[in-house]
């Protein structure tokens, strides 16, 4: 049997409860080009209420202000001091290792020179001497440094990577990420790195670093790497379902990809989460009610979108706890999201 984790309740607005706000971007507060609906106001709303907002991203390519410009373009308030990045966390790794001014080979680009240097660590080329190397995204690396870099780690130099996302979204579609790179470095040298980004903690530990948070949330949209990194850096998690993840990653999410609480989008810092009451693999809440009858999840009743969501996902995990099999959903479809006008009720059979 599975060690389960469940939803969890409070009976105030999560901008209340918490004292900073850790935002992924992508699917959090923008997709493409655009702001997600009600991202702006309910951000706004949250800083109007005393939370404060930290930007985090597991990008290495882009410095600081370049990300909080744009944020702003999107009518989002954001500076560079409200960002945090995963070459800011990788270079912190190395700070740590390594006495000022020494030399550590940048197979990144721009957005890690930068926090190398103020940081004061020497950036070099890959056939220079150094003391450590650090990777991370770069459209515009060659292959010969590649190559280079790859017998240098295999050969003992200190290796930290600034994320292992395998893809990203690019203009042209899904395009390979730097994980893809960090691959073919591990298998040849048989070496890990030290990961900056999500889902390890050094980016999580930076942004709480930086803040001074005491009490904060991990906002994400993905399981793998937003609220998995939330749980290794033992904070709770925001689940905003205006990304990547679907019905079908919820139900089947492991213990350590559990979010503490679910909402549709960004409006769920500014509201209180009632957590279901379970009984066995059935939930209910809000005028719903999920159970799992012969490892199918059917949700019945009328009510909030959220409240759905939620039931939905403590019906299916406490199945998957018990018996190790994702439920199956059958025709259970998930419900429309909210619009921006407000929450929406739904029905469902």
């Amino acid at each position: 049997m599975l060690t389960g984790h469940q939803l969890k309740g409070s009976d105030r607005a999560l901008a209340a409860v918490h004292d900073v706000a850790m935002l992924d971007l992508d699917g959090v507060v923008y997709i493409g080009g655009a702001a997600v609906p009600r991202a702006r106001e309910s951000l706004a709303a949250a800083r109007e209420s005393g939370l404060r907002l930290a930007f985090i991203t597991n990008n290495a390519a882009r410095p600081p202000a370049k990300v909080a410009e744009n944020i702003r373009n999107l009518g989002i308030e954001a500076t560079a001091e409200d960002v945090v990045t995963s070459a800011q966390a990788a270079v912190h790794v190395l700070a740590e290792r390594l006495a000022p001014g020494a030399k550590v080979v940048n197979l990144g680009a721009a957005g890690l020179r930068e926090p190398l240097e103020t940081a004061g660590l020497v950036p070099v080329a890959v056939d220079e001497d150094a003391e450590a190397i650090v990777t991370g995204y770069n459209p515009d690396l060659l292959w010969k440094d590649i190559l280079r870099g790859a017998v240098r780690i295999k050969d003992g130099l200190f290796w930290v990577a600034s994320n292992t996302d395998m893809t990203f979204p690019a203009a042209y579609g899904i395009a390979p990420g730097h994980g893809v790179l960090v691959d073919t470095l591990r298998r040849f040298s048989g070496v890990e790195p030290v990961v900056a980004g999500k889902p390890s903690r050094p980016l999580l530990e930076e942004t709480i670093r930086r803040t001074e948070a005491e009490h904060p949330l991990m906002v994400g949209d993905r399981l793998d790497t937003d609220i998995e990194g939330g749980r290794n850096a033992d904070v709770d998690t925001l689940l905003v379902l205006t990304g990547v993840t679907g019905l079908e990653d919820l139900v089947a999410a492991p213990p350590h990809q559990r979010p503490t609480y679910i909402a549709s989008d960004l409006g769920g810092l500014l509201e209180a989460h009632a957590a279901p009451e379970s009984d066995g693999t059935t939930a209910r809440l809000g005028g719903w009610t999920a159970e799992v009858r012969d490892g199918e999840l059917r949700v019945t009743g009328q009510g909030s979108t959220d409240d759905w969501w939620r039931v939905a996902a403590t019906s299916a995990w406490a199945h998957l706890d018990e018996t190790e099999a994702v439920v199956r959903l059958g025709a259970q479809a998930a419900p429309p999201r909210p619009g921006a006008d407000g929450e929406t009720v739904v029905s469902g059979s």
